[in-house]
């Protein structure tokens, strides 16, 4: 039997590693976020400054199982056999459940996910022991399980979403009125001042947080214990003071030093608290079966009471985690989705949403617009504009030459969110309640984007869902958490060492079809080349994006259209649905362009602004007649197949193949054409027009026909008809686009003559 456990136990060391893989990946969110949305640091010297903070809290991390510490479930009221059913549980759904929310994009909590494991798997095992004992009934559940920490927890949540996102508000709408976003013409003494705060505050915080508990940490205890009021103050002045020195003499920016400092503390933190939650179960399974095995007892007849203590970490295993982490920070692309979705979510400026509208979103809106009404009405007319004039976001004008990527947001609220997340922390640590720091990170971000007016009206409903739909998230990490660690307990009961096999095999399937399905999401993207408006000034500008578009959407169309023919004449219903979601994210980017021709037009010179408009707004309109006829085509040709009605007949087939290889030496042309920025042949294309148009109509006739003698299916008739018509309008509105573009071109060079 011991043979078995030990294979368990190296299970739970190559699980272990998997987990940090995909853990980091989800909580680098956590420290990364404000100095990736600043950029007020470069990328590679954010991830120097992270790794640094990471080596740097592995190394002194206290190794404490934190979970086991809290008393989640009564080790001594389990046997080592089942304890190990446990660990393998819960590593098991920790992995996949991190790894479905990495692919997802959205940030959860790497500490309620594990705890919620622990707890729904010892349910599970507490409910196996009392179903094999006649003399307990179900009321003994809380002999095995400490519920009290759980509700903890819970409550815990709750009070960092709300407690975060207050406080974040607070001090941001206060930051900004002494600031304003005017930062250059800020007073010296103002800038030392906030220094000496932030930095003091992130002091403390890496005290409390980022020392307390570490090895060494005795030796300097009784130096910062009964003390902490005295050295947070000696730090402000110490802070303030070497803060005003550097810039008033070396001219350093402060807030970029806050960026970098917050930076490392929080990545520590985490390094230091966080890695038991990948490292902790493992390691307390290594040790229980160091325990077990020198007592020479029986798996099943030997009691973990040992597990109720504190559990010591290998410093061997801390140096390999923290190896491991780094690694990951730097090379996981995941990662970067999750710490965009944070990004997104509080920039300043608008942009395209990741999330759409719901009710509650909508009705939250609503209902804080209304209580600015109560406000604008209470406060003074005085009052109010002034308040304005510190939230008004300087105009940057650039040289027609010239590109410029805007931060997300700017160095005031960068530093404010490390600040305001590191001081809650850090009092949840020294209160010792279970805030998570990813939602306290995230909470404090959403807070100050609000606090700083990053949602106005134009982006509200969307940012609000964003934020709605992060959080069901968390609460859904619980459930899910819960629920599957309870099931995957039971399926290893049941099966033992082969159930456990069979579970580490659908681990590493799924892992790699989400690696797969992640990188051919990728490839695709990359290879689509999605249409986006890019900043425009002259109307050559708009000659040469307006091609781009053209070339990219008549590929894309092309290909989409070759899918649906190809693949409704084997009623391939898989692949249809595929290419209708290809078809929908066409005609979503093309509604996106749609929905920036303001910032279009604001972004055209004066010369160019009557004539480049109507062009650009005609050529959109084209477009979105064309990717509504090809979602048309594909939606019919997917409800058809969906809907099990009769497969076209072979000559409609042969038709639909014959029009396509017509549509394809066209959209050939009329792509090379664009690409190449020649436009030599738009008069060829356009006269060959009518050719195609005649075809289609032919083949409509020719249908006409065999309804009147063998055709049998109304609705093959009523899909035939409409790919027919579809394809007519989508050749009449791509001839009118190129004779649109082919006037504007040849204008435009004759104004240039």
């Amino acid at each position: 039997m011991g043979d078995i456990y030990i294979l368990m136990v190296v299970a739970l060391a190559v699980l272990a590693i998997i987990d940090l893989i995909v853990g980091v990946s989800n909580d680098a969110v956590n420290f990364l976020n404000s100095a990736f949305g600043s950029k007020v640091i470069s990328i590679k010297n954010i991830l120097i400054i992270a790794s640094l903070g990471v080596a740097f809290g592995a190394l002194t991390s206290s190794g404490m199982m934190e979970v086991a510490r809290k008393g989640i479930f009564v080790p001594g009221e389990f046997y080592f056999n089942e304890i190990i059913y446990i660990f393998l549980a819960v590593m098991i759904t920790d992995i996949l459940l991190l790894d479905v929310f990495n692919t997802l994009g959205m940030p959860t909590s790497t500490t309620v996910s594990i705890v919620f494991e622990l707890l729904g798997a010892a349910v599970a095992m507490a409910f196996i022991k009392i179903s094999m004992n006649d003399n307990e009934t179900v009321s003994a559940i809380w002999k095995y399980i400490n519920y009290e920490k759980a509700t903890i927890i819970i409550l815990g949540i709750l009070l960092s979403v709300v407690v975060a996102f207050s406080i974040g508000a607070l001090v941001q709408f206060i930051s900004r009125l002494i600031y304003s976003f005017n930062l250059e013409h800020k007073k010296g003494y103002v800038n030392a001042l906030f220094g000496g705060f932030a930095l003091s505050s992130i002091t403390y915080f890496i005290i409390v947080k980022g020392l307390k508990g570490t090895p060494f940490y005795g030796d300097i205890k009784h130096v910062i214990e009964g003390n902490l009021t005295q050295i947070m103050i000696l730090s402000f002045i110490g802070w303030t003071v070497i803060s005003g020195i550097f810039i008033q003499f070396f001219k350093t920016d402060i807030l970029k030093v806050i960026v970098g400092v917050g930076t490392f503390s929080l990545a520590m933190a985490f390094a230091g608290n966080d890695l038991v939650n990948f490292i902790g179960v493992p390691i307390a399974g290594w040790n229980a079966y160091e325990v077990w095995h020198a007592s020479g007892q029986l798996a099943s007849e030997f009691s973990m009471g040992s597990l109720a203590g504190k559990v010591p970490s290998n410093t061997i295993f801390l140096v390999l985690a923290g190896v491991i982490m780094v690694l990951t920070i730097w090379f996981s692309k995941k990662a970067r989705e999750v710490i965009k979705t944070g990004v997104d979510l509080s920039r300043q400026g608008d942009g395209a949403e990741k999330f759409q509208p719901t009710d509650v979103s909508r009705v939250t809106v609503r209902g804080a617009i209304a209580i600015n009404k109560i406000f604008v009405f209470i406060l003074p007319e005085k009052t109010r504009n002034w308040i304005d004039s510190r939230f008004q976001v300087p105009v940057i004008s650039l040289s027609k030459s010239k590109k410029f990527e805007m931060p997300a947001f700017d160095k005031v609220r960068a530093s404010v969110n490390l600040v305001v997340a590191g001081i809650l922390i850090s009092i949840a640590t020294s209160l010792k309640l279970p805030l998570s720091t990813t939602y306290v990170t995230f909470m404090v971000a959403m807070g100050t984007s609000f606090a700083d007016r990053a949602w106005g009206r134009e982006s509200a409903v969307y940012r609000v869902a964003g934020v709605l739909n992060v959080v069901a998230g968390w609460f859904g990490t619980a459930i899910i958490a819960f629920t599957a660690a309870a099931i995957a307990l039971y399926l290893i009961n049941l099966g033992g060492i082969a159930a456990v096999s069979m579970l580490l095999i659908l681990v590493f399937l799924l892992i790699g079809r989400n690696y797969l399905r992640y990188n051919k999401k990728q490839k695709e993207a990359k290879i689509e080349k999605k249409i986006s408006r890019e900043e425009i000034i002259t109307v050559r500008g708009v000659i040469n994006e307006s091609s781009e578009h053209i070339a990219a959407v008549v590929r894309r169309v092309h290909k989409l259209y070759t899918n649906v023919v190809n693949n409704l004449s084997v009623h391939d219903l898989n692949k249809l649905k595929k290419t209708d979601k290809h078809v929908s994210k066409l005609n979503q980017e093309v509604e996106e362009l749609k929905d920036e021709v303001f910032y279009f037009i604001k972004s055209l010179d004066e010369e160019s602004v009557a004539a480049a408009s109507r062009f650009y707004i005609l050529v959109l309109s084209y477009l979105q007649d064309i990717a509504q006829s090809i979602s048309f085509i594909s939606k019919a040709s997917f409800k058809h197949v969906n809907n099990n009605h009769k497969n076209l007949k072979k000559p409609q087939i042969n038709d639909l193949r014959l029009i396509n290889e017509k549509l394809t030496i066209l959209f050939n042309e009329i792509e090379s054409d664009f690409n190449e920025k020649t436009f030599t042949n738009l008069s060829l294309i356009i006269d060959e027009k009518q050719e195609l148009v005649n075809h289609v109509s032919e083949s409509i006739d020719k249908q006409i026909s065999r309804i009147r003698t063998d055709e049998t299916s109304p609705k093959n008739t009523t899909l035939y008809f409409g790919i027919l018509l579809e394809t007519k309008d989508l050749i009449t509105a791509l001839m009118s686009l190129l004779q649109l573009y082919q006037e504007f071109y040849i204008l435009e060079n004759e104004r240039n003559r």
